[in-house]
């Protein structure tokens, strides 16, 4: 262990709550510009495009730093890439709090996009420190937080809006960069399980040009036209680099991500009900607010202030808090799957409420509430599948990838969403705005990709409760190595 980080006094009770005020803090900074964005180009003379990109580039550093930090973290120890990510989304909020030009604000928010991290970093830490009766609610919890900070974002970046100069947010998250990292210096312990082997420098950079051209072309496709040749372009290159990353992580000895770990059933298929479930989860945040805002004259919308429209998914995330230890006893009881089919289950019923409620706001409040709490469900059992089966020195990595595949998912339906909000309009009020009927699409489409997470997980290898669960406390005192017969093991299992 580094000498120049001081070990974390001996508060075990207390590693729990300040992973998840972390996870929390960081979850809330993606969603936190949403209802700014309508008037960046006043505040800031930039277009409506630049503007865009204070979502955008948030998406590109957290998909591409989660993985990577997470490996990193495995190799030179989890706690201090913690209180680095954590660093750096506190730089990123200066910089937006000091700064009205847009080049320095999407700077900012790169920044605050790459600490995306902290949260499989956090449910490592988790695995490794805590004993093992209290692994499975603990992770859970950690996990929920990327729901619980986008459902409490909006409504809290509302109200700022509202009532304060907008850079107060930006203040504010720097304020809480700064007291997540006292916290973690004083309460969080350095773990001693690490991975061994080099650092895959050409993996990492093979893997950021796959995930940058990819996500780059599903997030401005609209924009650019589905058939530009920049979108296809692009598309075309990032399947181009990504063939050849591929190859090549199946020959280097340390891979960034070890394919052969990840084409394994119990890791593929939980990979992609990440991706079905944050895409499902997604549609929820982006349309509950925009749709109770729609003006009355559409026939369908309630003219909702932006405070009120935010305050919609606060019962969503109120549930996620309320639920993350309801998924970990279901998962010790019957066995994560179950939790991860379940919750799907809930999700589809939720837009099924959904579809056939949108004209009353409590009823609007209630189906958005459902979905929350299916995903408070499949988020505190995404984790769990994880770990049973990968070795305990890939943790970090493991669920960077995961929560990556989360990170995608959302890419894809935010794309979705714009596509079939800009094209299936009408003119209300002398105006140009989605019918009804579009956003009963959206919830026909969330709701299928949730019935899908649900047979993505009815294929996953059964389980019972106690094989395989994710392991506690590592053994203290030095780097703990996983034998080739352990990891043998675990494929088996």
């Amino acid at each position: 262990m580094d000498p120049a980080i001081p070990e974390a006094g001996p508060r075990p009770r207390a590693v729990v709550p300040v992973l998840a005020f972390c996870g929390v803090v960081v979850a809330v900074m993606q969603t936190l510009v949403v209802p700014l964005l309508p008037h960046v180009p006043r505040l800031t003379g930039a277009s409506p495009g630049a503007a865009g990109w204070l979502v955008t580039i948030t998406l590109l550093t957290g998909a591409v730093f989660t993985p990577v930090l997470g490996r990193v973290g495995d190799m030179y120890g989890k706690r201090r890439v913690l209180l680095a990510s954590l660093g750096v989304l506190t730089v990123g909020s200066v910089l937006c709090a000091v700064s009205s030009d847009i080049g320095v604000l999407i700077t900012g928010r790169a920044l605050q996009g790459a600490a995306l991290a902290v949260i499989p970093l956090g449910i490592s830490i988790i695995r490794d420190e805590l004993p093992a009766d209290r692994v499975l609610s603990s992770i859970a919890l950690m996990s929920s937080t990327l729901g619980i900070g986008a459902a409490i974002g909006l409504p809290v970046a509302a109200v700022v809006m509202e009532n304060f100069d907008w850079h107060t947010m930006f203040w504010a998250s720097a304020a809480l960069g700064v007291l997540d990292l006292l916290l973690v210096l004083w309460i969080v312990p350095e773990s001693a399980v690490r991975s061994r082997g080099r650092f895959d420098v050409l993996g990492t950079l093979g893997l950021s040009g796959f995930l940058v051209g990819l996500l780059l072309a599903i997030t401005q496709g609209a924009d650019w036209g589905w058939s530009s040749p920049r979108t296809l372009g692009l598309l075309g290159a990032s399947v181009a680099v990504g063939l050849l990353w591929a190859r090549f992580e199946l020959r280097v000895p340390s891979p960034m991500v070890d394919l052969r770990v990840s084409a394994r059933p119990a890791v593929l298929l939980t990979n992609v009900a990440a991706l079905l479930i944050g895409f499902a989860f997604y549609a929820n945040s982006l349309v509950t607010g925009q749709m109770v805002q729609e003006p009355t004259s559409t026939g369908y919308g309630l003219g909702a202030s932006i405070v009120v429209s935010g305050l919609c998914l606060l019962p969503g995330g109120l549930a996620m808090v309320a639920l993350s230890p309801v998924s970990a006893r279901i998962s010790a009881a019957y066995g994560p799957r179950t939790a991860l089919a379940l919750a799907a289950v809930v999700m589809a019923v939720g837009y099924v409420v959904r579809f056939f409620t949108s004209h009353s706001l409590w009823l609007i409040v209630a189906g958005a509430t459902v979905v929350a709490s299916g995903t408070a469900i499949a988020y505190s059992a995404l984790p769990a599948l994880v770990m049973r089966a990968v070795p305990v020195s890939e943790t970090a990595a493991a669920n960077g990838l995961n929560t990556l595949m989360r990170s995608v998912g959302q890419a894809c339906c935010s794309a979705v969403v714009a596509a079939v909000l800009a094209h299936v309009t009408f003119v209300a009020g002398g105006h140009t705005a989605p019918t009804l009927h579009a956003y009963l699409l959206i919830f026909l489409i969330a709701g299928g990709a949730a019935l899908a997470a649900l047979c993505a997980t009815l294929c996953l290898p059964s389980d019972r409760p106690g094989r395989g669960a994710p392991r506690g406390r590592a053994a203290k005192g030095g780097t703990v190595t996983v034998p080739a017969s352990v990891t043998a093991a675990q494929e088996s299992a």
